[in-house]
């Protein structure tokens, strides 16, 4: 029994094509891709038997394509003798169109493989790039892999992005709003000082020395760390290096933004008992959640323990 495809008027009883001619139709597609590939690889071996090698194919079944192709086309591709094979004009014309269809095939193949595998967009601050890096790694190498697709983003810009769905889940500081489930909490220890290139202080500072200067603070619960405060931006530490350089004051940093960052008018110096640290957690908005984002927490969890 022929069984039938129907439009979305199908109370008018319209019956569009039945379905053995859509199988029809796609094996007619997939031969005739095979076979331009076929002459796209003879045009370029100029060899029936290399072409035939190179895909796999016997050279009686490379030249039934090609034969296929031509009177399908109702054109002589190539002009073959005992010794040579060369492109007609008519095969010189239709080869350019021929390596366009094969590349859009290759990238239709590619996206839609792209597409049937799990895939999870992450936001995160520029620190935790080292790790965030391990963590794609690991999600590569899953069977099935997890595809990440990675943005860097402070904790404002990653709060909006998990409101808005851009991003599945964020590495943020804690604490977290409070409309976001968080977990794979860490800590980072704040163990460097960044002063303007010109500052005297070249070496180990403590934290008493501070007293006196202007810090700038990016973190909530730094009252007690010695100076004259001025609160700047969380996660946003290339903002804050601007002011250091400008002379508006000094800023307690992570030595992981301190080895990531290059810049003739900025210095670091150990900073020693301000007894500081970040922490930071993977954050994430409502329920259910994903078998993609369970395994994320996991793999968070996986990278911090083990390097």
């Amino acid at each position: 029994m022929t069984a039938w495809f129907r439009s979305q008027a199908d109370e008018e009883n319209v019956w569009i094509v039945p379905a053995r001619q859509v199988v029809v139709h796609h094996l007619l597609v997939l031969l005739m891709l095979r076979e331009i590939q076929c002459f796209a690889r003879v045009a370029d071996r100029l060899s029936f038997s290399r072409a035939a090698a190179d895909l796999g194919m016997s050279q009686p079944a490379m030249s039934q394509a090609i034969t296929r192709l031509e009177t399908a086309l109702d054109l002589r591709l190539f002009e073959r003798t005992p010794r040579e094979v060369r492109l007609t004009p008519a095969g010189r014309g239709l080869l350019a169109q021929a390596d366009e269809v094969l590349a859009a095939m290759d990238g239709f193949e590619a996206e839609a493989a792209r597409l049937t595998r799990p895939a999870i967009r992450i936001a995160y601050p520029a620190l935790a790039g080292p790790l965030v890096a391990r963590i794609a790694r690991r999600l590569a190498a899953r069977t099935p892999p997890i595809a990440v697709e990675l943005s860097v983003a402070g904790r404002a810009a990653a709060a909006r992005a998990l409101d808005t769905g851009e991003v599945a889940a964020a590495i943020v500081a804690m604490p977290a709003p409070a409309r976001f489930t968080t977990g794979a909490r860490f800590h980072v220890s704040v163990d460097r000082l960044a002063v303007p290139a010109d500052h005297p202080w070249r070496n180990r500072v403590l934290a008493g020395q501070l007293a006196e200067q202007r810090v700038l603070i990016p973190g909530r619960g730094w009252a007690r760390l010695p100076g004259i405060h001025r609160q700047v931006a969380e996660d946003d530490f290339a903002a804050a290096l601007d002011l250091v350089a400008a002379g508006a004051g000094l800023l307690p940093i992570p030595q992981l933004v301190a080895r990531a960052v290059r810049r003739e008018d900025v210095r670091f110096v150990p900073l020693e008992g301000a007894e500081l640290r970040l922490t930071y957690g993977l954050a994430w908005l409502g329920e259910p959640v994903a078998p993609e984002l369970i395994t994320l927490v996991r793999v968070v969890q996986e990278a911090l323990w083990t390097r």
